[in-house]
C-alpha cells in the first residue's frame, strides 16, 4: 500500500489545483516530465525541490490557459529535451534512436563475416607432414630404424 501511495506523496497539498480537470491535466503532464535531479523519476514522483518547482510551473501555466503542448514546450525550452520522459523522434535524437538497431546490424555483420572466414580457413591439422617429418615421427614412435 505504501508503494502505490509513494507517487501521490510527492505532490503536496498546497500544489493541488481546485479545478479537478486542470489537476488531472497537470498530473498527466507531470508524469511525462523527468526530474532533472532524480533522473529516473518523473516530477510527479520526485520529492526534489526542482521537481516541486516544475510541478508548480506546470500548474501555473495551465491556470494561465496554456494547452498541454504549450506547457511542455515552455518547459522544454527552459530545461532542454532531457526533461521529457519520452524523447522526441527528430533532429539529433534520430541518431540516438537509430544507434541501437544500427549497432545490432553491425554486430550481426561482423559475426557473419567471422563465421564465413572461419568456415573457409583450412585447419592447421590438415596440412600433410613432409617426408622428413614422417621419418622422424616413425623414429620417435619406435616403428622406424633405430640408431
Amino acid at each position: 500500500m505504501v508503494v502505490t501511495a509513494s507517487p501521490v506523496l510527492a505532490v503536496q497539498a498546497d500544489e493541488v489545483l481546485d479545478d479537478p480537470v486542470l489537476e488531472e491535466r497537470a498530473r498527466d503532464i507531470s508524469a511525462n516530465l523527468r526530474c532533472v535531479v532524480c533522473r529516473g523519476e518523473s516530477i510527479d514522483e520526485s520529492n526534489a525541490t526542482v521537481a516541486r518547482d516544475l510541478r508548480l510551473l506546470v500548474r501555473e501555466r495551465l491556470v494561465e490557459g496554456d494547452s498541454d503542448e504549450q506547457v511542455i514546450s515552455y518547459i522544454v525550452d527552459r530545461y532542454g529535451e532531457y526533461v521529457l520522459m519520452r524523447p522526441t523522434f527528430g533532429g539529433a535524437n534520430i541518431l540516438l534512436w537509430a544507434a541501437g538497431p544500427l549497432m545490432l546490424l553491425i554486430g550481426i555483420g561482423l559475426a557473419a563475416a567471422y563465421l564465413r572466414r572461419r568456415a573457409q580457413a583450412t585447419a592447421p591439422t590438415e596440412a600433410a607432414l613432409s617426408a622428413e617429418e614422417q621419418a622422424r615421427l616413425k623414429e620417435i614412435m619406435g616403428d622406424g630404424p633405430s640408431a
